[in-house]
């Protein structure tokens, strides 16, 4: 009987914790609001992205999965360079075609010797 009557004790001190925990020991006030977890590391913003930036890039997870904001910025910023960069690529790849046309136009490629029926080590 001794070990029953420690036990119903034991269970209302438990019961009784828990109780003051989940409401918080009796304050009145609600628990504050948490600051959102941000991105740690963003892109960089003074120079152009690189392989290892977005490598190492991590968006820090929210209650419902990452903060939407976050991944649009993110990949809005990847976008609009890739699309300079693929933009300044081709003016590049352009300007080297007319650069290449416009060199074997003023300096034709020399004009092979006709091969005879002798050697090269003859032919001198």
């Amino acid at each position: 009987m001794l070990m029953f009557l420690f036990l119903v004790i034991a269970l209302a001190v438990v019961v009784a914790a828990v109780t003051l925990a989940v409401v918080g020991g009796g304050e009145s006030a609600p628990l504050p609001e948490v600051a959102p977890e941000r991105l740690q590391d963003p892109l960089p913003s003074d120079r152009p992205v690189g392989a290892a930036d977005v490598e190492s890039l991590r968006f820090p997870v929210a209650p419902r999965g990452y903060r939407m904001a976050d991944v649009d910025d993110a990949l809005g910023r990847l976008g609009a360079e890739l699309a300079e960069r693929d933009a300044r690529i081709a003016d590049l790849e352009s300007a080297l075609a007319g650069a290449r046309a416009a060199a074997t136009h003023t300096h034709p490629a020399p004009h092979a010797r006709p091969e005879t029926a002798e050697g090269p080590e003859e032919q001198r």
